[in-house]
């Protein structure tokens, strides 16, 4: 066991070929060829513990990131130092475009669980977006991606009631464990509910409330953070997602 632990994880690279998240991620689109060519500048460095930070604001930018196990969060802090959750980015999502703008990052990047993420470093990425023109397409998508979340986050903090706003968290997440092939309706939160509160715009209390509601009306089991939809339905309709025949 004791030799186990002396592995060096620094050299169990996975290659982009190899990885099942491929298709949420810088190669999605790419020939075997480009894969090649983004497997030697992409970097795996040592996985994160939790509570750790892979970048904080006013970091020089230097990469972008994706993630490639566990969760990270992402946090913005107002001048009197009160914090903003922005985002919480699952396997094959990416993060740190914040730093595109200035050369700086503008936020927190802190691990909620033992994570590991790739890295393309920026200053290869202007090259291998006119040598890759699959990257090329990769990141516009990205940008556009990103943009559309930023919209829809200020829809949930402007016009969402409380019990919009935690079904919409749900349904997020669940898509985005579909897209990954995972069960959609059986899942772990990997944050806390204080987490959830704060980028919800909610009071702790009022998301536990509304847990313990969707709970007794039969439309989530909550067995500590372990999360199971029992009607996908309901919970589409408190959104004025109601599927129509």
């Amino acid at each position: 066991m004791s030799s186990l632990k002396r592995i060096d994880v620094d050299h169990l690279k996975v290659s982009c070929k190899e990885c099942n998240l491929r298709e949420l991620c810088f190669p999605h689109g790419m020939n075997e060829a480009e894969l090649l060519n983004m497997d030697a500048v992409v970097d795996q460095p040592k996985p994160l513990h939790k509570n750790d930070f892979l970048y904080r604001d006013g970091d020089s930018s230097r990469a972008i990131y994706a993630v490639r196990s566990g969760c990270v969060k992402t946090m913005t802090e107002s001048a009197n130092g009160d914090e903003q959750i922005v985002g919480f980015h699952l396997p094959g999502e990416l993060l740190g475009l914040d730093g595109f703008a200035e050369g700086v990052h503008t936020c927190n990047a802190l691990a909620l669980e033992t994570s590991s993420v790739c890295e393309l470093p920026l200053n290869q990425l202007e090259n291998l977006c006119h040598v890759l023109p699959g990257l090329q397409k990769q990141m516009r998508h990205i940008m556009g991606k990103e943009v559309n979340n930023d919209h829809k986050l200020l829809l949930l903090l402007g016009k969402m009631t409380a019990e919009e706003r935690l079904a919409s968290f749900l349904l997020s997440l669940s898509s985005r464990m579909e897209e990954r092939h995972w069960k959609d309706n059986e899942f772990n939160l990997s944050m806390p509910r204080q987490d959830i509160a704060n980028y919800l715009g909610m009071a702790v209390e009022t998301v536990s409330r509304l847990f313990a509601t969707f709970q007794s009306e039969k439309i989530i089991d909550v067995d500590r953070r372990h999360i199971t939809i029992l009607d996908m339905q309901r919970l589409k309709a408190i959104v004025g997602e109601c599927e129509t025949d």
